[in-house]
């Protein structure tokens, strides 16, 4: 089956090497002409390792990241006062979760992407997408044009291709947080993730390789503002001031340095009602379920997406009932990591029940560790 795939993100890509590897011939246009992935760290649970051994790619993670077993949780004094196990999801010999810079992951999967043939085209993207019963015609801006039977939109928050086929769809939402991240060398005692939780920020470590680490920050956030990149290394160590945990203060100590990379995201959600797709053409990943990180599986329900529409694609080999199929498997999990981690979201900013928060990370994570 001839394959377009709007997007070079994670899940685009995962779907350019699922699809490519069950012999469709494969397209995809990337916007950004150098195909970067900005940001610092990313954690990952076990469902994700799961996908990347699905995929292929679970061997280069494991080269390139870090991959670790429980999750420490202290006060902000650095007492611990619990340890959430991780379970081994992705099978007996993979740690329970890990974490990777953004652009290692990227590279890692363009080149699992480019090695499966795919046809990429970068600095490029759709300017008019038109269908019929039998296929779909697609004007390109490099003057381009072509016919696919199937066209896929995984271009990300705020999609073209979700706006083109549903105008009238919802608008991301500002949830009320912030989360900021640096990247900072790792000592020796940190081998998976640490949480520090104040009465209205949260604080954690997580190591993305042998040298380094990325430490991530929540807070709440009454409106989206912007702030100024000249300010992150003040605005962030006044957040991890209240925290006299010893090691929280020598990473702080270490904010003004280039190599922290200090990033900023205000963070948004998003919800398509079904259906995510509109003859030919269907969405996945933050085109249509955008979360926030509070169960670190936005990227492991994008990815989820490209296999699980590979597999119906080969089940049913037409387009329209597999694409029926998809949304049918897909609607439940990506609901309930969408609006779980809104709720959590939501108990953090009023703080709370903490044991509702508790009650529904667990709920979370026992539904995440099901067959997909």
């Amino acid at each position: 089956m001839k394959t377009l795939i709007i997007g070079g993100g994670f899940s685009g890509m995962a779907a350019a090497i699922a699809l490519s590897r069950d012999g469709h011939a494969v397209e995809l246009v990337e916007i950004d002409p150098g195909w970067r992935s900005y940001g610092a760290g990313i954690s990952l649970g076990g469902a994700t390792l799961r996908a990347f051994r699905t995929l292929g790619i679970l061997d280069a993670f494991l080269a390139h990241g870090f991959a670790g077993d429980g999750v420490d949780i202290c006060i902000p004094t650095g007492q611990k006062v619990a340890s959430l196990p991780t379970p081994r999801i992705a099978g007996p010999d993979v740690p329970g979760g890990g974490a990777i810079m953004r652009p290692v992951l990227a590279k890692i999967l363009a080149d699992a992407t480019r090695a499966a043939g795919v046809d990429v085209h970068l600095g490029c993207s759709f300017s008019s997408i038109a269908q019929d019963a039998e296929g779909v015609e697609v004007a390109f801006t490099d003057g381009r044009r072509g016919r696919y039977e199937l066209a896929i939109g995984a271009d990300g928050l705020y999609s073209k291709t979700r706006e083109a086929l549903f105008p009238q769809a919802p608008r991301p939402r500002y949830m009320g947080q912030a989360v900021w991240r640096a990247v900072l060398p790792r000592p020796a005692e940190v081998t998976h993730p640490v949480m520090w939780v104040g009465p209205r920020v949260k604080v954690g470590v997580n190591p993305v390789s042998q040298e380094e680490m990325y430490m991530f920050v929540t807070e709440d956030r009454a409106s989206n503002e912007h702030v100024a990149a000249a300010d992150f290394p003040r605005l962030l160590g006044e957040l991890l001031a209240p925290f006299p945990a010893p090691l929280l203060q020598q990473l702080r100590a270490q904010l003004a340095a280039p190599e922290a990379r200090i990033v900023f995201r205000p963070l948004e959600g998003l919800l398509l009602p079904q259906p995510w797709h509109s003859g030919r053409v269907q969405l996945i990943g933050d085109a249509v379920h955008a979360t926030t990180p509070h169960l670190a599986s936005g990227a492991c329900i994008g990815i989820e997406d490209a296999i699980v529409l590979a597999e119906e694609l080969k089940k049913h080999g037409a387009v329209a009932p597999a694409l029926a199929a998809f949304e049918a498997r897909r609607w439940e999990r990506c609901r309930m990591v969408v609006e779980n981690s809104a709720r959590l979201c939501e108990i953090e900013i009023a703080g709370g029940d903490k044991q509702e928060h508790a009650n529904l990370m667990r709920e979370s994570m026992v539904a995440l560790a099901q067959q997909i």
